[in-house]
């Protein structure tokens, strides 16, 4: 009988050592997010498009668009929407002018959809891994 009772105590102390070990793991992805202000003078703004070149992004960075909400804002929009410089109906707008935008793993693109905004180039398209 003792020895089953060791065996209990030794499956729940491993269950706890995994959940504990889990925990880290999560925290440390977490720690090596990175943040990225949009737009390479720090402002989001026309000809952005190029901005995200050479960046390597992954799920949980923060992408920050810093702007003047009464003239950009900041719509996440699918790759057609983007290549075409239109807004579909239900898109996510951000308009705070301070929009913090945490990124998942996959493609997401941006556009600002003020009249020929996103047609002088005030886009970006960048994928998480």
């Amino acid at each position: 009988m003792a020895k089953g009772r060791g065996s209990a105590s030794w499956s729940a102390r491993a269950i706890v050592t995994l959940m504990v070990v889990s925990v880290l793991l999560l925290q440390a992805d977490y720690v090596q997010a990175a943040t990225y202000t949009v737009g390479d003078s720090g402002v989001w703004t026309f000809n952005a498009v190029g901005w995200p070149k050479g960046k390597h992004f992954r799920a949980g960075d923060v992408l920050v668009f810093n702007y003047n909400p009464r003239m950009h804002n900041v719509v996440k929009v699918d790759s057609g929407s983007y290549n075409n410089c239109q807004t579909p109906a239900g898109a996510k707008t951000y308009t705070t002018g301070k929009d913090r935008i945490t990124l998942s793993k996959g493609q997401h693109f941006f556009i600002c959809n003020f009249p020929g905004h996103c047609e002088n180039a005030m886009k970006i398209a960048v994928t998480a891994v």
